[in-house]
């Protein structure tokens, strides 16, 4: 096996430019908390498993013969084709952090009702500052992800099948498919981070609402100084109530993504169409 990879170094290296691209695009992998050798290591693993199942002779990699020498000689072409596997594994970790982006935006529409605007702190998952309530969905979302072993199913199917319909080209071919798959991705996270914060959001107006009735019609009550730890404990115990139902629709969101990112590998195939 050693001694085919070395054979092959310029089809082996395409392999694993495309995990690469993919591990350091991906949540929890691309964090500065997994070491660089970590990531570089784990991209020359699967590129490993997935390479006997790569062939110039067939497949998505049969048009990339013609631009590989036989010497392993480098040139233009070949750097090109380099830049194109690495911008599938970034398309394909962009489409994963999309998902995760849905459950952080979420926390962040209702935290600022809640009284946590200016609690922003680090999130080392988004790699931004984000609000308390953010990082919390966040993390559960990262827990049900692990859970249903969603990471599993992102490497051995959604990677590996991307090696048997996708190459260079077909984003350059297809390149008006995916601006509206990416389009519709995005679409799809504030949509989908409005469902998840409505309920909050609502209930937390409403609560706004009957605060400012009353101190209009007693203001010697002083509502402001009670309003923030009423806003609080009802959204926490709101919270509490939903979250059982936010796990079912996490886990909706996710299998609804993956379907969706097997549809793209369908319509960026040999033959593909929306």
């Amino acid at each position: 096996m050693l001694n085919t990879m070395v054979a092959n170094a310029p089809v082996f290296l395409l392999v694993a430019v495309r995990c690469f691209a993919l591990i350091m695009t991906l949540p929890l992998f691309s964090t500065r908390a997994v070491p660089r050798i970590a990531k570089v290591t784990l991209a020359a693993y699967f590129a490993y498993l997935i390479f006997p199942q790569i062939s110039l002779t067939g497949g998505a990699y049969a048009s990339y013969a013609e631009f590989i020498r036989p010497d392993g000689a480098f040139n233009l072409e070949y750097v090109l084709l380099l830049l194109g596997e690495g911008m599938i594994g970034i398309i394909i970790g962009f489409f994963i952090s999309l998902i995760f982006a849905v459950f952080s935006t979420a926390g962040q529409f209702f935290a600022f009702q809640m009284g946590f605007a200016a609690s922003e702190v680090y999130d080392a998952l988004s790699q931004v500052e984000n609000p308390l309530m953010g990082q919390f969905l966040n993390l559960v979302a990262m827990l049900v992800f692990m859970q249903n072993h969603w990471f599993q199913s992102l490497f051995s199917g959604g990677l590996v099948s991307s090696f048997d319909s996708l190459n260079a080209f077909s984003i350059v071919v297809h390149n008006k498919d995916l601006a509206v798959f990416m389009l519709s991705g995005l679409t799809s996270l504030f949509r989908d981070a409005l469902i998840i914060a409505l309920p909050l959001m609502g209930t937390l107006f409403l609560i706004n609402v009957t605060m400012g009735i009353l101190s209009k019609a007693a203001p010697q009550m002083n509502l402001l100084a009670e309003g923030f730890p009423i806003l609080i404990l009802t959204a926490f115990f709101v919270l509490s109530i939903l979250l059982p139902y936010f796990l079912d629709f996490f886990i909706n969101s996710f299998s609804q993504g993956f379907n969706e990112l097997q549809r793209l590998f369908r319509v960026l195939g040999p033959g593909g169409s929306v």
